[in-house]
């Protein structure tokens, strides 16, 4: 077994090494070099190279060219500008400190690489400190080694990983790919009108990250502070969350569909010191009003000092006295920007979550656990290829977003997707014209979007070329049957392997799925299956004891920490231990519900408070709805349980209709009536069934069951926070349909 110290030793490479061109250019040297070394060795690189800065007017150099050519594209509207590069001296030492190379993803040490992947899976829980250890010393560049993998204790939510290493996410993201292909492409903004993506290469992204973390250290924002990003999905908004990594800041993304109470809420919870905002978003063909929402947001949000506006569209927009022109500064900012030295506990981000009661919980995610997850993750579950173009279409607000859009894939190298409009704009066919004009290699997507899309012809799909689709991908709850066939057999021609993935905003980074697995392995429909490296999933009964055997269900929780999970709920760590470790001592609770099959594969059943106990049986409302969605009629379905005075409780469903079934309910409702008798059981037939036009969402594409239960108990007075609504309107539709079932039923009731 090869020693820890030496998977985490620094390299021995010495610096003439790096400097293998002959009289490369001042920006040359700067560029790839800026934040490996100080600035004082960066000054005694002068000497060592006979870098010549003559006279004052040979100094002033265009050094604007790259966002030139992002202007021209769109990327944000920067004119070249010429700025004098200062003279810093002949002198200055100090020490040097070569940090550890980086392999390419996958590539560790050579006695694990050649393990298959059951003994590597148990490597990681037998041995977490070996396994972990040597791929963070593999895919990770350090500036100081760590000294000890792990120090967690569950109980008391003391969760710690690779203590005593610093580094810089940034760095991982951007400079060690700079230094290898700094042309190859990093994002393609695929903006909201077809056919105008802009391609932002990893060189341009690394200068534009430069300049804003220099607007943003010149205007106070110091390590340490928050940083609220209030943006669409966009370049501009990576090069944000990148700047303030880069710094130490710490950002917190928040959905660019929120509401001005609801941003301000999480701004004043952060006790951010900054927004980073745009004049306007674009999507779906409309307009959005982002800076008009901060203007009300920052009046409760005394911490602000400083509205970085920049601009999306043409319209300008009022400046107040808080705002600053986001690319007017930063032309003026050097393109280069020492990264800080970051300890590898310091906080990365802030995202938040809402719960059913209470105000929203700022999960604390840090920085190498977090980046060296999303990284294994990224490359093993969607088998990531060096060259791959990932189209992961989530918003950069949710937490798939900031794993699968930007850091994951960006530590790894790759060139990934920033999708900006909607599955249906300006067709039904918007993803799969996406697929075949920037060749996306993996697709990785949300049940709601696809049930959406079920409901069009499927010659939306067919008339694109998608053979350069490898793997699919579905995130953010339960993947229905009906949604997975189509999705496979449909979308993928039947060739593409389909993951179902299951994580949350908690856990950092996809916790089961079908890969990775052996070679040839069987994925079955509609279930996460296999849990990744490190990850002990285990079932609770209800007296709190963990189920052993197969074909049994309970709460799912994981047993022992693993890199990627939260570290904490921002200013109260508390209520992070009472929700996540409490319930369930020594034991991660998730709060879903799970099945384990016959063969060991884990099939989630929803949220624990979507478990109905009907009759002594138990439940999952995903199964219902399953079932509901199999008929041709019904493209949605949502199911919640209600308390009956006999029975415990029963299932209640809110069912969407198709247009040409609308007419006719009665007889869709007896045919669903039937399926669910079929597919499930008798007891399983939903008590009640009620129409609805549409069903309440959350912007990123949950449904909101937690309302539905709400209305269908009467109980609608109090819905706790709605700020995630997607329409809010949708609600009293609701109320009111269900007030009329009630009318109904009652009048029904009266004739017997």
């Amino acid at each position: 077994m090869e020693p820890l110290e030496n998977l985490c030793g620094t390299s021995k490479q010495p610096l003439e090494n790096l400097c293998s061109r002959r009289r490369p250019s001042y920006l040359q040297v700067i560029l790839s070099l800026q934040v490996i070394l100080s600035l004082q060795v960066i000054l005694s690189l002068q000497v060592i190279l006979s870098l010549q800065v003559s006279s004052p007017k040979e100094e002033e150099t265009v050094i604007g060219t790259n966002m030139a050519a992002l202007s021209r594209t769109g990327f944000f509207r920067i004119p070249p500008t010429r700025c004098r590069i200062p003279d810093l001296g002949r002198s200055g030492s100090g020490p040097v400190r070569r940090v550890s190379s980086v392999p390419p993803p996958g590539t560790w040490n050579s006695e694990l690489s050649r393990l298959p992947h059951r003994d590597l899976y148990r490597l990681s829980v037998t041995d977490p400190d070996r396994f972990w250890g040597s791929a963070a010393a593999a895919r990770l560049r350090w500036i100081e080694p760590f000294q000890r993998v792990r120090d967690c204790e569950l109980r008391s939510g003391r969760i710690g990983w690779f203590l005593g290493g610093r580094l810089n996410v940034s760095v991982n993201c951007l400079d060690v790919h700079v230094e290898k292909h700094p042309d190859r492409v990093a994002l393609i903004w695929e903006r909201d009108e077809p056919g105008t993506e802009v391609k932002v290469t990893y060189g341009e992204l690394l200068e534009t990250t430069c300049r804003l973390a220099n607007t943003l250290k010149s205007h106070g924002v110091q390590r340490g502070d928050r940083v609220a990003i209030y943006m669409p999905v966009s370049a501009m908004a990576v090069a944000a969350m990148l700047a303030c990594a880069r710094i130490g800041a710490v950002h917190t993304v928040v959905f660019a569909g929120f509401s001005a109470e609801a941003l301000a809420g999480r701004i004043q919870d952060a006790g951010c010191k900054a927004v980073i905002t745009c004049n306007q978003g674009v999507r779906g063909g409309r307009t959005i009003e982002l800076k008009a929402t901060v203007d009300t947001a920052v009046k409760t949000c005394p911490t602000i000092q400083h509205v970085f506006v920049s601009q999306r569209t043409d319209r300008l927009t009022a400046m107040g006295q808080m705002d600053i022109p986001l690319e007017e500064v930063m032309s003026s900012q050097l393109p280069v920007c020492p990264a800080e030295s970051l300890d590898s506990e310091d906080v990365l981000f802030l995202l938040y979550t809402s719960g059913s009661t209470g105000k929203p919980k700022g999960l604390v995610h840090t920085q190498a656990g977090y980046l060296l997850y999303c990284s294994l993750t990224h490359q093993y579950v969607f088998d990531y290829q060096d060259g791959d173009v990932f189209g992961c279409v989530a918003d950069v607000g949710w937490i798939t977003g900031h794993s699968y859009v930007v850091y994951g894939p960006l530590c790894n190298g790759a060139t990934t997707v920033l999708f900006e409009s909607t599955p249906v704009y300006p067709n039904p066919g918007r993803y799969w014209e996406t697929v075949e004009r920037l060749k996306i290699n993996q697709f990785y997507g949300a049940p709601t979007a696809l049930r959406l899309l079920l409901k069009y012809d499927d010659g939306w799909v067919k008339k694109y070329d998608r053979s350069s689709l490898r793997t699919l991908g579905s995130v953010g709850e339960p993947i229905n049957h009906e949604a997975w066939h189509w999705f496979h057999s449909v979308v993928g021609d039947g060739r593409c392997p389909l993951v179902d993935t299951w994580w949350q905003t908690e856990t950092g980074g996809v916790c089961i799925a079908p890969h990775p697995a052996e070679d040839g392995a069987s994925i079955l429909p509609a279930m996460a299956m296999r849990p990744f490296f490190g990850i002990q999933p285990v079932l609770m009964g209800e007296q709190g004891e963990p189920l052993s055997g197969s074909s049994v269900s309970g709460a799912l929780c994981i047993r022992d920490p693993w890199p990627g999970l939260a570290r904490s709920i921002f200013g109260d760590h508390q209520r992070f231990v009472d929700t996540y470790f409490r319930p369930y001592p020594g034991f991660y609770f998730s709060g879903d519900g799970a099945f384990r099959s016959e063969d060991g594969f884990y099939q989630i059943t929803g949220r624990m408070d979507d478990v109905i106990n009907v009759s002594g049986h138990r439940l999952g409302t995903a199964e219902i709805e399953d079932a509901l969605d199999e008929h041709p009629g019904v493209p949605e379905a949502a199911v919640v349980g209600i308390h009956h005075e006999i029975k415990g409780e029963v299932p209640f469903a809110f069912v969407v209709l198709k247009e040409d079934s609308v007419d006719r309910p009665s007889v869709v409702l007896q045919q669903l009536k039937d399926l669910v008798s079929t597919k499930i059981a008798k007891y399983a037939i939903p008590e009640h069934f009620l129409v609805v036009k549409r069903l309440p969402k959350t912007r990123s594409g949950k449904i909101m069951r937690r309302i539905l239960r709400k209305v269908a108990m009467e109980t609608s007075s109090d819905l706790g926070d709605v700020s995630t609504l997607d329409d809010p309107s949708v609600v009293m539709e609701i109320i009111e349909a269900h007030e009329a079932y009630r009318k109904q039923r009652k009048e029904e009731q009266k004739k017997k």
